[in-house]
Parts: C-alpha cells; sequence; structure tokens
C-alpha cells in the first residue's frame, strides 16, 4: 500500500498505492506509520509524498467511522489518525507533497502537513466530512486556518466542496501550481533540488518558521539568532563560504553534514 525509496540524491519518495481510491483503511495507517518511522530512524535529505493511480485519494474507509462504538473509542481512533500528519510535519527536513488529481480528506491533511504542496493544474481539493456529519480529524482544518486564514478554513469544511488547485494556490494553500503533463517528474526535480541543497540549513529555516507558528515574530527573533550560528559546526556552510569566496556564488555543492 505503500512504498519508501531512497535516491542517490537523497530523496525519499514515499508512494501511496492502495488502488482503485486509495483509500484511508487500518491496513494504509500502519504502512504509512511504518514508513514514517524508517525516515525518523535513518532521516532522508529530503521528501516527497505522492500516490498511484488517476486520483491521490478518494477519502477514508467510511466503515471505519460505523466501528467506532462509543466517544471513547472514536477519541482514540482519531488520537491514532492525527499521528500521521504531525509526525510528518516533524520530519527534520523539507517535506514535499505532489498531488496530481483529487486529493479528499486524510491525504489533504498530510499534504498541508507537509512543508511545501506542489499541484497539477487538473488537481482538486476537499475536505468533505461534512457528508458524514463529521469534521476534520487530522489536523487539516487547523493547518489551511494558518496558510489561509480561519474564514477560508471555515468556507472549505463547511460548504465540503472541491476547489481547484489556482483557487488554492491564490490562498496560499498550494505552492505551486505545475502542467499535468510531465507533472510527476516535475515534482521530483523540485523535491531533488532541496535534497540537494544546504538541508542542514533547510532545517533551521524549519526550527525558526516553527518558532514563528508559535508565537509569533517575538518568538522567533528569541531563537533565531541561536540556530543560524549552530550552522558554523556543519561542513556545508564552511565549504559553501569558501566555494564562494574562491570560485563566486551558485558554485558549491552540498552533502547534508
Amino acid at each position: 500500500m505503500t512504498r519508501l525509496d531512497r535516491e542517490d540524491s537523497g530523496l525519499a519518495v514515499l508512494t501511496i498505492d492502495a488502488p482503485p481510491l486509495n483509500l484511508y483503511t487500518l491496513e494504509l495507517q500502519e504502512d504509512l506509520l511504518t514508513a514514517i518511522a524508517e525516515l525518523e530512524a535513518e532521516p532522508a535529505r529530503a521528501l516527497l509524498i505522492r500516490a498511484e493511480g488517476k486520483i491521490v485519494s478518494g477519502g477514508v474507509d467510511v466503515s471505519l467511522f460505523d466501528a467506532q462504538g462509543s466517544v471513547a473509542e472514536a477519541k482514540e481512533f482519531f488520537d491514532r489518525l492525527l499521528t500521521v500528519p504531525d509526525r510528518i510535519a516533524a520530519l527534520p527536513f523539507p517535506t514535499v507533497f505532489a498531488a496530481h488529481g483529487l486529493c479528499l480528506t486524510w491525504a489533504f491533511e498530510v499534504a498541508v502537513a507537509c512543508d511545501l504542496l506542489l499541484a497539477a493544474s487538473r488537481a482538486k481539493f476537499g475536505l468533505v466530512e461534512r457528508v458524514v456529519g463529521l469534521t476534520p480529524t487530522m489536523g487539516g482544518t487547523q493547518r489551511l486556518a494558518a496558510r489561509a486564514g480561519v474564514a477560508r478554513a471555515k468556507e472549505f469544511v463547511y460548504t465540503g466542496e472541491t476547489y481547484d488547485a489556482g483557487t488554492l494556490e491564490r490562498w496560499n494553500v498550494v505552492n505551486r501550481v505545475l502542467p499535468d503533463e510531465g507533472f510527476d517528474a516535475a515534482a521530483r526535480a523540485f523535491a531533488t533540488g532541496l535534497a540537494t541543497g544546504p538541508t542542514r540549513a533547510h532545517l533551521a529555516t524549519k526550527r525558526i518558521l516553527a518558532h514563528f507558528e508559535h508565537g509569533g515574530v517575538p518568538e522567533a527573533n528569541a531563537h533565531v539568532t541561536s540556530i543560524a550560528a549552530e550552522l558554523f559546526d556543519t561542513e556545508d556552510l564552511r565549504a559553501a563560504v569558501k566555494s564562494f569566496l574562491t570560485d563566486g556564488p551558485g558554485k558549491a555543492t552540498f552533502t547534508g553534514r
């Protein structure tokens, strides 16, 4: 149901392949958690999450909701669900989600847990839990609000409508809309560019922005100088500075050390 491949560039590619609709099931959940645990134990330099098939996902297997016999059971179930995007968001390297088609519920919630979201022009997105009288439980509502604002998140969830890639790019949810033709190759190339870059510096940026998300500019300012200064212990910074002084800008190569 999932496959984790590692490329020579340092890019890890996590592929969701549960035909025909890539529905979220308990089996898929365990596959995802296993892959995430592997990435936590042996970090990549960047991660690309993608899906096989005509669509990214048609949502969650609704029988999972029917199986919840009480509020307590549902709470335990939802707590387990939430660990998936939360652990992806906490990975110490850049994460990119590539959406080539329809991307509903859990897949969208994982997408907005990633650092960057790339979409093919034909892609559509939705949190459609309203059809079963539920609200999203994997962090998608609040992560959408962080990108697009509370009013947009309310609209998105209240209506349960699907929104195209261009609309979500205007909302600052999708980072880039790419042509349908060649989308997978373009997304891989973009993610590879991150993986071969100064990934220790990328992690520093990620840490600084996590402070900003928690406490705004004052909290980020309280940590930025220490986080940046730690990069002087990395081979990448030292070598890149020497390369700049010797060969000029843009000639350095990075190893992630």
